[in-house]
């Protein structure tokens, strides 16, 4: 819907209902695999994910080995794709990105 001021300009009212609908999340998930270790695993977590810490990426590297997977980060696909392939490129086991 448009309406038009005093001085004519378009100004635009925009629907709340539209405007507070959230971009669909993607979610990182790392399989567990028979090759890498968890010291491996562990880093490339730190090393990838922004804001990772030593401590979180542990905890992510042991509920992979335990229930044989772990979701590792969620947010916008762009930034999901990026850590998805450098985890890969890394040698992790990863399922497909999860919109």
């Amino acid at each position: 819907m448009a309406i038009l001021n005093k001085s004519s300009s378009l100004n635009i009212v925009l629907d709340p209902k539209k405007t507070k609908r959230k971009y669909p999340e993607a979610r990182i998930i790392v399989l567990d695999d028979d090759f890498n270790t968890f010291e491996h695993v562990a880093n490339s977590l730190e090393t990838i994910i922004p804001g990772m810490s030593r401590e979180r990426s542990w905890k992510l590297t042991v509920e992979v080995d335990s229930e044989g997977s772990a979701e590792v980060w969620r947010g916008l696909i762009e930034q999901a794709e990026l850590y998805h392939h450098q985890l890969l490129s890394k040698g992790l086991t990863m399922a497909p990105i999860e919109v």
